[in-house]
This record gives C-alpha cells, structure tokens and sequence, in this order.
C-alpha cells in the first residue's frame, strides 16, 4: 500500500510512525513553517521534522489546490490518503489522486465531538470514556462513514496533555488495522447516526476563567481539559493567577462565598482550599502572572494568601 500522509502537530508523529513500518510512505503533506513564541521565531510543524528525519519528501504547500503540489501527487501515483490532524479541509481535487480516497484518524467517539477540539471538550464535560474513530474522508469535515472505533477510558487524573497522548498510541494502532483492511478490501462503510452528532469547537483563552459559582468537580474539569492550552485562571487581587492542577472535595461551609480561600497553607504539600458553588476546589498547582509554574505552597509562601481572601472577578 502507497501512502500519502497528511498532519501537522505531536499527536500525528505515532500515527506517522505506525504507518510507516506496515505501509509504503510516498511523501508527508504539512503545513508551511510558521512563527511561534514571543521572539516570533520559525519553526517547523513537529511532523515535518520527524518526517525530514526518516529522510521522507515533505511537501508544505500553501495552497491544497496548487497545481504544483497535484501535479506531484500524482506523479507519486498513491493508493491512499491519510490523514491525522491534518488541521485544513482536504479538497476533492486532492481525495480524486489516491485511487482508494482518504482516510482520517480522530480522537472522539464519532458522531460526538465533531470539530477541532474533541479531547478537552470531552475533559470539560466530565465524560469517563472516549476513544478514537478511523473514518473514511468525505464532504463534511468528520462527516464520513466510519471503519473502526476503539474505546479508551478518561482517568481522573487526565488532563488533555495526558489523554492526548494516549489517544495517539491507540490511534496509531488503529489507523494501521484499518490500512490494512483497505488492503484486503474488507474496510467496512458505516454511516454515522446524525440524532447523536455533537460539535467540540476550538478553544477560546477567554474559556478558562473560573467561575467560582460553578460545582467544584466542574471548576476541577475545566483545569484538566485546559492543560497545556491555555490553561484556567481566576485573580486575584487585579493579578491573573493560573490553576495547573486541582481536584474536588467534599461540601464547603454553608456560609462561605464561592471564590473564597478557606484554608491556605505554606506546608510542603498543602493546598490552596476555596469555595465553590458546590463542594471546594483544592489547588494543588499555580502561575502567577509573570512568575513561573509551583506548587500551591510555595505560592503562599511567596504571596501572603491568607484564608478570607477572594478570588474571581477579571
């Protein structure tokens, strides 16, 4: 089987990888170079360098429709497309070249979660499971008729990053069983259930403030589901303060306000405990503004958080 891929960020390199030990890569399409950071250096998406590393053609054109990079497709002469946040709409000019169409790897259970942004909506809403969908391409962006699902159990613990990551792995297994059932010519056409259709649009950094009013296991979900990007954050005292990690306990006391500091301690370990509309939020990790991340303690320490302070407001 002669495969062109077709991604962009970290998530895509297992899939990259696992396709290329079980299938011939003709060439890699990614995104052209952008810069990043403050010092708005160039860098390469991460799958262009992994790829340059496997000595693979990389194409990054700016335009899908350029008729250089068709014209180079073809000349490739491939016999499936794959893609794994790829992050553009893939054109029917480009679908037309590989003679079994295209294929895509997607972290949600499809029809839910549709969109650019399955893993931390999934976090947000407190689901338990999720999984990952290799679906055939079509029209409709994560419309197609699916090929196989696997599902992958949400840990308490699991931020995006740490899902992510294995989301990828199991992707990665996937999309090749799939590959290889496009082979055989046994890969299954199931059309989706539009009554079960949901959407997780992109994210917004306006989404991650905290608003204390809410129950705690949903403050809690929202801290995952926004690791690494762009993390939640409540003020404090005028000062954006950012919230790595927390988790849920228990019921606060009846007269205490959401957004107020319970209990704050400067001992190895200790949490930051705050009020919410239901049960308290234990911040176990912090961000100052402009300093660096730490533990809950030794921001206390730093700061003078003292029980009665009030956090919220923007």
């Amino acid at each position: 089987m002669r495969v062109i891929f077709l991604g962009t960020p970290q998530f895509a390199i297992p899939s990259l990888e696992a396709v290329l030990a079980a299938a011939e890569v003709a060439a890699v399409v990614t995104r052209p170079p952008r810069p990043r950071g403050r010092g708005l250096r160039v860098e390469q998406p991460p799958v262009a360098d992994v790829a340059a590393r496997y000595g693979l053609e990389v194409l990054q054109p700016v335009s899908l429709q350029s008729p250089d990079l068709l014209g180079r497709l073809r000349a490739l002469a491939p016999d499936l497309a794959v893609a794994v946040a790829f992050g553009r709409i893939i054109p029917p000019a480009l679908l037309e070249i590989p003679r079994h169409g295209g294929i895509n790897l997607h972290p949600s259970l499809l029809p839910r979660y549709r969109g650019p942004a399955p893993i931390a909506r999934a976090i947000a809403a407190g689901d338990t499971e999720t999984g990952v969908t290799v679906l055939h391409v079509s029209a409709e962006v994560d419309a197609g008729d699916i090929i196989l699902q696997r599902r992958v159990p949400i840990a308490a613990d699991d931020t995006s990053a740490t899902l992510e990551a294995r989301l990828a792995r199991e992707g990665a297994e996937l999309l090749v069983e799939a590959i290889r059932l496009i082979e055989a010519g046994r890969a299954p056409r199931r059309p989706q259930d539009p009554s079960q259709v949901s959407f997780a649009p992109k994210l917004r950094r306006e989404e991650g403030l905290i608003r204390w009013s809410d129950p705690a296991d949903r403050i809690v979900n929202l801290v995952r589901a926004l690791v690494p990007w762009p993390v939640a954050y409540t003020v404090r005292d005028g000062e954006l303060l950012r919230i790595w990690r927390a988790t849920a306990e228990g019921d606060a006391p009846e007269q205490a306000a959401p957004g107020v500091v319970l209990r704050a301690d400067d001992a190895e370990g200790a949490p930051i405990v705050v009020a919410s509309g239901r049960g308290v939020v234990l911040i176990h990790e912090v961000q100052p503004a402009s300093g660096r991340r730490m533990s809950a303690a030794a921001y206390v320490r730093g700061h003078r958080v003292r029980a009665g302070a009030v956090l919220g407001g923007r």
